[in-house]
């Protein structure tokens, strides 16, 4: 448990600067590239996963430590969209059913798939560019058994190797329940120009469906300071596909798209943030809760000391953590995350 300070904040205070320089702190145990970084493979077809590079096997370890990094600090230039800025592009027409939706699991039609499916690091095309991510499947990954699906997008400096070394503390709670994956970004980052990085997720949604065996209605994102940004512009434009967000220390600069649907969410931001001001997070925070239909004036201190809204949509609860503390995690934010995919 962590010591938090809970404030309902208004969406008017005053957004950070233009633009501010991310630090690479990760909720990682100070895992570094250098000495686990992988070589790149040329891009297989977006059919086939290929053979991946090396074999990925993130061990086991202990809860994320606030204030640790991801191999040496990093500038990444983080620049802010304009006020009505949206990530460009509609979610595209899809059969995939609406996330949380249905009582009982939907298989992928990956499930049964005799691809071969590994952990590893691997391409995939993205209208030309070569995109990389590492997966990580359960030990005994069964295909056909249909698992979560847990996005982990690196902040701003970071890397995915540097996420997957610990996959923010999740990886360890899920106890072999769930498959991971941790994209690599552009510039060491998730600006979601032209949509870029949004097309990236839709590319390896396409490839896991059809090759990976899991829950289409349990899809999750996470992040870290730019990474929790890629996970509110999943909020904001994947909503029908993913089935809760928890973004850390994030804010809209990734983008975010138009729409209404909700989607349920758990956010951490440190009050003395001096890297992404917890006003710009604020205001991330009250697009998922107008979206949700929650009573953005009601908002009630649960039993963790985090302000729960009240009136949410069935399904789409939103909890808002503040804590003692700048630009890093949240103390116990891995267990805290997991807890709450898990409910789903």
């Amino acid at each position: 448990m962590f010591n938090a300070t809970i404030k309902a904040l208004p969406v008017t205070r005053s957004l950070i600067a233009s633009s501010c320089v991310l630090l690479a702190v990760a909720c990682s145990t100070g895992g570094s590239d250098s000495s686990t970084g992988v070589a790149a493979t040329p891009a297989p077809s977006a059919s086939e996963m290929g053979e991946p590079v090396q074999t990925v096997e993130p061990a086991a370890a202990p809860a994320p430590t606030a204030g640790s990094n991801e191999g040496s600090p990093v500038g990444a230039e983080l620049a802010q969209p304009a006020e009505e800025s949206n990530a460009p592009g509609a979610p595209p027409e899809s059969d995939v059913p609406v996330a949380g939706t249905a009582d009982t699991p939907i298989p992928t039609p990956g499930c049964g798939s005799t691809a071969g499916a590994a952990s590893g690091r691997f391409s995939i095309d993205v209208g030309g560019a070569e995109r990389e991510y590492i997966l990580a499947l359960p030990d005994d990954y069964d295909a056909e058994r249909p698992y979560r699906l847990v996005f982990t997008w690196h902040p701003g400096g970071g890397s995915a190797q540097g996420t997957a070394n610990t996959f923010y503390g999740l990886r360890q709670n899920a106890d072999g329940s769930a498959i991971f994956v941790s994209p690599e970004g552009i510039d060491e980052g998730w600006a979601n120009t032209d949509g870029r990085d949004i097309a990236f997720l839709d590319a390896m949604l396409d490839r896991f469906r059809a090759e990976l065996c899991y829950d289409e209605t349990r899809v999750f994102s996470t992040g870290f300071s730019y990474g929790g940004m890629m996970s509110f512009a999943i909020g904001c434009g994947r909503a029908d596909i993913f089935r809760a967000i928890a973004p850390m220390s994030g804010a809209l600069f990734s983008g975010c798209a138009d729409g209404e649907a909700g989607i349920a969410m758990l956010a951490f931001h440190g009050v003395s943030d001096t890297v992404v001001d917890i006003s710009a997070g604020v205001r991330a925070r009250d697009v998922i809760v107008e979206r949700n239909g929650c009573e953005a004036d009601a908002p009630a201190v649960d039993d963790s000391g985090c302000s729960s809204f009240q009136g949410c949509s069935e399904g789409r609860p939103v909890t808002w953590c503040e804590f003692d503390g700048g630009h890093t995690p949240a103390p116990q934010s891995g267990a805290r995350i997991w807890d709450f995919f898990a409910q789903f």
